[in-house]
């Protein structure tokens, strides 16, 4: 099975690019290599200048990108949580199927676009056909919700299935008081495999998010004050979490030049005095700078400039 990495952090730091990059590093070193968006604002296909569907589309040989559509997971959900309402409403609890769904699509109950992601997750990192997966994860808060959400879920599940199992028992009692012992015959396997598959789908996923071994969470960022406090409560709550952390890659940094600009040596050298504090607060951890790119070079040529840092 292919080796996993995900990259999150804060919004606009630069996460999509160094996805897309080691995405093509990799398929450059001859590795068969899928590139995976579950970022809701998709930009995949801004970076790679091609159009990327919500199934795996080929960018270049060896190479292929997904944007996840969370739309065609969320039914798949509902139906799970609409069977359940149908079970409870045969035993005379009375709920609301319209509200049901109303809060799926809220974003309140999993079901959405952070939980089609864990699907996809579970799914593309069990595909024989690549060799490598890199995630392009949404934002940090979005992130850490979805590092969440498979044991949530499956705590969820495992409410439903004891809730039905319940329901069912009354239902026979109901049945065989009226028909006789004949009338429960058969199994309500059927019925409940819908939510076995999801329970094993989130423990799955949970294992894989903390199997060191296959999974590599690189948490991005820039040499700035402000973003380093929420890179550093991200190591934090990633390891509390036993999320394997691999590497801190900052963006945008500044090249040694330019002597000349007062304004440049002095962003320089501050962004040099963040940088030593990363190392000193987090010295197990490789450190990666990407050179600062902005109004230089686009497109392909910006991938290909930092995939051998990244993919290397």
């Amino acid at each position: 099975m292919p080796d996993v990495v995900l990259y999150g952090g804060k919004g606009g730091v630069g996460k999509t690019t160094c996805a897309a990059a080691t995405g093509l590093g990799y398929a450059d070193a001859g590795y068969e290599t899928l590139v995976v968006s579950t970022d809701p604002a998709h930009s995949l296909s801004d970076v790679y200048d091609t159009t990327i569907a919500s199934a795996p589309t080929e960018v270049t040989a060896g190479l292929s990108a997904v944007e996840v559509d969370p739309s065609e997971e969320t039914g798949r959900y509902e139906a799970l949580f609409e069977a359940l309402v149908e079970d409870l409403d045969g035993v005379g609890v009375d709920l609301d199927e319209a509200g049901m769904r109303d809060l799926f699509r809220s974003g309140l109950l999993p079901g959405s676009d952070q939980l089609a992601a864990l699907t996809t997750l579970d799914s593309y990192a069990r595909e024989e056909r690549f060799d490598r997966v890199v995630f392009d994860t949404a934002p940090t808060g979005h992130t850490l919700r979805l590092l969440d959400l498979p044991d949530a879920v499956g705590t969820g599940v495992e409410t439903a299935l004891s809730l039905r199992e319940q329901v069912s028992r009354k239902k026979d009692a109901a049945k065989t008081l009226v028909f006789g012992p004949y009338a429960t015959m058969g199994s309500d396997e059927d019925t409940d495999r819908p939510f076995a598959a999801v329970l094993e789908e989130m423990e799955r996923v949970a294992a894989l998010l903390r199997d060191p071994d296959r999974t590599a969470f690189r948490v991005v960022s820039q040499p700035e004050r402000l973003v380093l406090a929420e890179t550093e409560r991200l190591v934090a709550q990633l390891r509390e979490a036993d999320v394997p952390v691999d590497t801190l890659v900052f963006n945008r940094v500044l090249a040694e030049g330019n002597e000349d600009c007062d304004r440049c040596r002095t962003q320089r050298a501050d962004q040099q005095s963040v940088l030593d504090e990363v190392r000193t607060t987090f010295p197990d951890l490789p450190v990666r700078e990407l050179p600062d790119l902005t109004g230089r070079e686009s497109g392909r040529a910006v991938l290909e400039t930092i995939a051998p840092e990244l993919a290397g």
